[in-house]
Formats: structure tokens, sequence, C-alpha cells
């Protein structure tokens, strides 16, 4: 808890140093605005208390020349002239908050107290955006196969636009981490993401959820409910699976691309709403549209710019830097250690074709680090689940290992299968003779990301 004052009354600084030390605050001083400034850039305190009359230049600018160097810093203003204008007008151009003299040193604790943890929160909020920032940016993507440097030269150039962009590629390829890339790296990656799975709601639900709806607008809606445009507006709205959304839903989304308006279910106001849309899909959109499945107006509208991300068989160069990060980041969230990772484990990943993508390969480099004996990883280290919902090493034959649970067994054969039928749950249930409940649930329990 640091604190800088800039005060040029020797006994007003003394007072207020003792105020905010008896506080629990570390004190740093400066009796002119220049020094004020300078020493600020040096030790960058957790918040200002600066006089509004100073020797050279007054508080007003010594706020105005700290927030450019954080802008999060709350700056609290001393005024000697006890008027409330004074100190509405510093507040107005950017102060936390103003005391007047003579000094009510309660006073001052009571604000100083208050504002640290404004600052707290604001620096709390700051690391957290960016470490959300460099977690999804297109720089902490792995892209050292030609085609996926090509990707990420696209998520640059498009970044900062309003396009609407229209992800493609398979299952498992890592279209929303795309998406995020978008988002993220451009000027609204400050505003909110907000993602909808169009394949993971019936077509009245799915409407709800993107356009929201009024009280009472049908049975169960209990309350006022606003929809993903509205939750993501001044951000970015990703729309997974669009494929997957029914002809009525195609209408809304048309109009409301082309309106950039939406109404609420069972509601009468529009609402405008400014959006980036990044869409994604591993079907072929323009053998639908010709099927009459797909809305061949919503399509030309969703695809203005495409990005095709490519299946992991073509980006052969990224599989060991993917592998190495899935164990590193598998190995320290369960407390594993890998001392050593052999050749052959990496020679079996890059021989094999990947069918799941990036998805399977993080599920069976995380598999394979749980299940190591002894910190070593090795070409009999790589287990493929089949579609026998039996385990088959890369060298050959089949076997469940002994180490393998029956939990392990049951979320590597629902995992095939979903793999195999494109995350489709109804016929992934189907083929397992459970309902879509059960199988909706295994996927929650197992956490899957379908």
């Amino acid at each position: 808890m640091r604190v800088l004052v800039v005060e040029d009354d020797p006994d007003n600084l003394q007072s207020v140093r003792e105020a905010a030390e008896d506080a629990g605050f570390t004190v740093e001083t400066a009796i002119t605005g220049v020094a004020g400034v300078e020493l600020f850039s040096k030790t960058f305190p957790d918040l200002v208390l600066s006089d509004l009359v100073l020797p050279d230049i007054d508080g007003l600018e010594v706020m105005e020349r700290i927030k450019k160097l954080d802008a999060s810093v709350p700056v609290i203003i001393m005024t000697a002239y006890g008027s409330v204008e004074s100190g509405v007008r510093a507040m107005r151009e950017g102060a936390y908050d103003y005391v007047t003299k003579p000094l009510d040193l309660d006073d001052i604790q009571s604000k100083l107290n208050r504002a640290y943890e404004v600052s707290r929160l604001r620096r709390q909020v700051t690391k957290l955006s960016a470490s959300v920032k460099e977690k999804f940016t297109a720089s902490s993507m792995i892209a050292e196969a030609p085609c996926m440097k090509a990707v990420i030269a696209q998520i640059d150039a498009l970044a900062d636009t309003m396009a609407t962009v229209l992800v493609r590629g398979e299952s498992g390829t890592g279209k929303e981490l795309v998406a995020r890339a978008l988002h993220v790296d451009s000027k609204r990656g400050s505003g909110p993401y907000v993602a909808v799975n169009c394949g993971s709601f019936a077509e009245n639900l799915l409407e709800s959820e993107l356009f929201g709806h009024e009280k009472g607008s049908f049975t169960g809606a209990i309350n006022t409910y606003k929809g993903a445009f509205e939750r993501a507006d001044g951000g970015t709205l990703f729309l997974d699976e669009i494929g997957d959304a029914p002809p009525a839903v195609q209408v809304k989304l048309l109009r409301a691309l082309e309106e950039k308006e939406i109404r609420r279910v069972g509601g009468k106001d529009v609402f405008h709403v400014n959006v980036r849309l990044v869409s994604a899909t591993n079907k072929d959109l323009e053998k639908m549209v010709k099927e009459g499945t797909f809305r061949e107006d919503l399509f030309y509208r969703l695809n203005v710019v495409c990005i095709r991300v490519p299946p992991l068989r073509e980006r052969i160069a990224d599989i060991r830097p993917l592998a190495d990060r899935f164990i590193a980041k598998t190995a320290s969230e369960n407390g594993k250690t890998i001392s050593l990772v052999k050749p052959d484990f990496y020679e079996q990943l890059e021989s094999y074709s990947w069918p799941g993508n990036v998805r399977q390969l993080r599920n069976i480099v995380e598999s394979a680090v749980l299940l190591s004996p002894n910190g070593i990883l090795t070409g009999e280290s790589v287990v493929f689940a089949t579609g026998g919902g039996v385990a088959s090493h890369a060298s050959g034959g089949f076997s469940i290992p002994k180490d393998m649970t029956l939990e392990q067994v049951e979320r590597a054969v629902l995992e095939s299968r979903l793999q195999q039928n494109n995350g489709n749950r109804t016929l992934t249930a189907e083929q397992l003779g459970l309902s879509r409940r059960t199988i909706q649930r295994k996927i929650k329990e197992h956490q899957l990301p379908y």
C-alpha cells in the first residue's frame, strides 16, 4: 500500500504523511508537481494525493500527466478553497475524489482506503485482461507449419476490421481459438466475447439464447433475459456450428446482421447492437445451400471473409510443439513430473492421421502424461481409442492399459464416438444405447469439448 503525496506546505505535508502512515500506507512525498510526476514514473505507487495549487504546475496537470503513465491509478485532489466547485471540477476531469482544507485527517484516511481498494481491483482486472490476451492472442498460437502461419497472417490482417468472418475446418482443429484471437487482438479486445454453440440448443431455446426474451413470453420465461447479441454489444459474438441453426433462426440472424438490431422473443422494442460477428462450421454450407437447408443470403452475409483452419494431418510440423505444450500444461495442473520424452513418443504422434485433430492430440497427450508410471513418455505411452471402445497402442494390437480406470475407459469411448459423429449427441446416444440426457451429463462429467 503505497501513496504519493504532492504538497508544498510543510505542515500539511507532515499531517497527511502521519495520517496515511497510521492507515497502513507507505508514503512518498514531493513538494512540486513536476517532482511528483517524476517520482511517480519511477515508483508507480498505488494512489496519489495531490494539492490543487502547487508552485509550478497545478494538481490537475499533475493528474493528467500521471494518467498518461498509468490510467488506472486513483488521484485524490486537495483544495484549500473549501469550495465544492473546485472539487467537482477535479472529479469531472478524472480525479477519484477530493478533500478540502482545513484537512479532516479521518476523512483522508477513509478516502485513501477506498481509493486503494479501487486501485487494487483495477490492477487485478488489468492483470486478468492481460493474461487472457496473452493466452488467446494469435501470437500465442503454435504455427510452425506454413499453412498455419498463413492463418496467423489472416488473423493479423482481419483483427482490427469489422469484417464478418466465417471460420471453417474439421472438428477439433481450433476454430474457436481463431475466433478468440480475432477478438483479443482487435480494438474490441477489452469488450465482451460471447460464444454460442448453435448445435447445443433446441430451436426455440436457441432463438432465446441469441436474441433474449421478455418475461412471460413463453412457459418458463419467469424473467427478462438478455440474449447473446445484447451481451456481446461492443465486443464479439462467436456462433459455433452455424450450420446447425434452424431456418427460423437463420431468418432472424440475417435481419440482425443487416439491420444491426434485434428484438427479444415476445418483445416489441427494437435494440440496436454493435457486434462483430465471427461464425464457424465444419459442414459444407455450399452443399446445404443447394439442398435448401441453409439460406443462401445468410451464407453470403456470413462468408464475407473465410479463414480455413487446416487439419492436424496437414500441419505435421506443429505436432511436436503442440505436444510439448500439452505435456507441460497437464503435468503442471496435475502435479506430475515428466523427466524424459523419448523420440519414439513424437514419432508415433507424427505418424498418425489425427481424425480428431488438435483436440484428439491434446486428449491423448494428457492421457499419456497422467498414466505415465515413472515420468517417462515413450512410443508405448501413445494410446488411441478405437471405434470399438478399446485402446489401441500406436505400435499395433488392442489392449486396455492395466493402470487405466473405468472412468478413463468410459471417457475414451465417449470421446471416440463423438469424434466419429462430429459431435452429434443424438447419434452418439443411439450408438451407445444411452439417452441423449445421459450423453449430455457424461460430456459434462468428463469435461469433453462437445
